[in-house]
């Protein structure tokens, strides 16, 4: 078994590339190597620097490298096809030239994550669903045939790909040969699912996680009241792995027994947390993660 632990600035509440009240991105770079990560994700696109060269200098001193970028898409809007692939090129490009090797996915939220207002149907009729799946295997074959980048597709609570039984329909109608999951098991307990079972039964189609854990009654309580996942996430739903309710152990146990060889992302959902939170969430994380014997 061999997880490479990452650290995403998702964990650091980042969630746009010019909020001026989160964490400067050089001071996010230091904070997370700090914390004894060797591997990031690039987070919003402009977040850290686009020029390469500038990126791969700041990364290099602080020994850190690049697993992915990705975006997020209403995936079955075909109006939506020419901005999001200038977007898909734009970010490829910058991370296959840091020796990136996934691009990252997520249908787009059917609520407004700062509002919750719905504005799309919670689930999608069969047409919308079949022009997803032709979207993300165009998506798919971009990144492979011009940049040599995997795709990897991010079930994502408030989006149309989040319960299980979604989740597998989309796998079951998905090329394994271009498409394979970033499975973050947070988001899944958040849903009702067994992140234990899935990894155990979908491991073939798994080489990239995000690690956090949920609330487990308060996910209870969200789900039966229909809170929007924006008001969950300022709630406190979402938490590090030693203090929720996904069972991180018995998750390593199945890890072990596949001999999972891949990324770990620790990738917790924060609403503007203190500027001082995250630095001490990812050192306690990163130590738990050590601790338990997953990387």
């Amino acid at each position: 078994m061999n997880v490479k632990i990452g650290g995403s600035p998702e964990s650091w509440g980042i969630v746009s590339p010019d909020d001026p009240d989160r964490t400067k991105w050089n001071d996010f770079l230091d904070e997370v190597a700090e914390a004894g990560y060797k591997w990031i994700e690039l987070g919003p696109y402009g977040y850290l620097p686009t020029n390469p060269n500038t990126l791969r200098s700041e990364l290099d001193g602080r020994g850190l490298n690049l697993t992915a970028a990705g975006l997020m898409s209403h995936l079955e809007n075909t109006d939506a096809w020419e901005d999001l692939e200038e977007q898909v090129l734009r970010t490829g490009e910058l991370i296959a030239s840091l020796g990136a090797k996934f691009f990252l996915i997520v249908d787009g939220f059917y609520t407004n994550f700062s509002t919750g207002e719905q504005f799309l149907p919670t689930k999608l009729d069969e047409d919308s669903w079949k022009q997803l799946i032709e979207t993300i295997h165009k998506i798919a074959e971009l990144m492979l045939d011009k940049l040599g980048l995997r795709l990897i597709f991010h079930p994502c609570a408030d989006t149309h790909v989040q319960y299980e039984d979604q989740i597998e329909k989309f796998l079951a109608q998905t090329d394994p040969d271009k498409i394979s999951l970033c499975f973050d098991i947070g988001h899944h307990a958040y849903r009702g699912g067994d992140p234990v079972r899935f990894m155990r039964d979908h491991h073939k189609r798994i080489p990239y996680l995000h690690l956090k854990s949920v609330y487990g009654e308060l996910c209870k309580k969200i789900e039966s009241q229909q809170i929007p996942f924006g008001e969950a996430v300022r709630m406190g739903v979402m938490t590090e792995p030693a203090l929720g309710t996904v069972d991180f152990k018995g998750f390593l146990n199945v890890l072990q027994e596949i001999d999972y060889n891949g990324f770990g992302i620790v990738e917790q959902d924060m609403h503007k947390p203190p500027i001082h939170e995250p630095p001490k969430i990812a050192k306690r994380t990163r130590e738990y993660l050590r601790d338990i014997g997953m990387g």
